[in-house]
């Protein structure tokens, strides 16, 4: 049981992540349109603690994925990785305001029960 803790800990961190740097970007405002505004604008962002946390998470993430991977097959670990789609999408919502329409409920439905049913064929 403790093994699902890696795939827990890889799904939470990719979840903080995403969120953190939509939270982080979303106050940075858009992204300049000359190259060289974009490229201080992107370092300016790198250099934020919250940006430098997630890039951090996702290390960590990446770390605990290859101790799932040790654990479990990918095939039968790799569906585990919808939770954080279907997290971020409720997060998103519930942090962002980000609208939930039927019609992205009804898509989240199916690539939910398509991704049960491939990890469950073969």
């Amino acid at each position: 049981m403790k093994n699902y803790l890696y795939i827990v800990a890889t799904i939470a961190l990719t979840v903080y992540g995403q969120l953190v740097l939509k939270w982080r970007m979303s106050g940075a405002g858009e992204l300049p349109v000359a190259f060289a505004d974009k490229l201080l604008f992107l370092l300016r962002l790198l250099f934020d603690p919250f940006v430098m946390s997630t890039i951090v998470s996702v290390f960590v993430a990446s770390l605990c994925w290859m101790a799932a991977l040790s654990k479990f097959e990918l095939s039968y670990a790799y569906p585990f990785m919808s939770a954080a789609f279907v997290l971020i999408f409720f997060f998103s919502a519930l942090f962002f305001n980000e609208p939930i329409s039927w019609q992205k409920m009804v898509g989240l439905v199916l690539i939910v029960a398509g991704i049960v049913v491939t990890s469950r064929s073969g």
